[in-house]
């Protein structure tokens, strides 16, 4: 229909792992900085993981988490980086291309307001290493996604059931 194949933009190589791996390291600490923090709002996101994700993740082994967030990497990804934001840069520019991916990216992801900021300047930085090295390269915000995802919840997943043992 939009006459993109995204999977043209996805090349193997041990340097794109590597800024894959790199290029998670600066959310994984944000993700923690955040998680210290006890404003109203951001423990409002707590509760609404905890909530949300906390029940279902805890049925699961960490290798199940690996592969549900190797799985949202991967199609989030491909949608979002390999789709729309190539769709909205052919229309209107770079820029524009990966503001306009990353806001419908951020509404998608919005369960409060200041989630749907996060989510989508976290998409900002996926939109941005899709051309990290100056070479186009879904492999990277791919693998940039899914191990932070992974991260995430794992330590949702780890938060979650030191809260059920605290209310047993």
């Amino acid at each position: 229909m939009v006459d993109i194949n995204p999977f043209e933009f996805i090349i193997f190589n041990e340097q794109v792992v590597i800024n894959g791996i790199v290029g998670t390291l600066p959310l994984c600490l944000i993700f923690i900085a955040l998680n210290q923090l006890q404003l109203d709002s951001l423990q409002k996101i707590r509760q609404v993981l905890h909530q949300t994700l906390g029940p279902s993740l805890h049925k699961h082994h960490w290798a199940d988490l690996f592969v549900l967030a190797t799985i949202a990497g991967i199609s989030e990804e491909i949608l979002f980086r390999g789709v729309i934001q190539p769709w909205m840069e052919n229309s209107w520019g770079m820029m524009a291309g990966i503001l306009v991916s990353s806001i419908i990216f951020g509404l998608v992801h919005a369960v409060t307001i200041l989630y749907f900021v996060l989510a989508t300047a976290v998409s900002i930085y996926l939109g941005l290493y899709l051309d990290y090295d100056s070479s186009r390269n879904l492999l990277t915000p791919i693998i940039i996604h899914s191990v932070y995802d992974f991260f995430a919840f794992v330590l949702i997943l780890h938060s979650y059931r030191l809260e059920q043992q605290k209310d047993k």
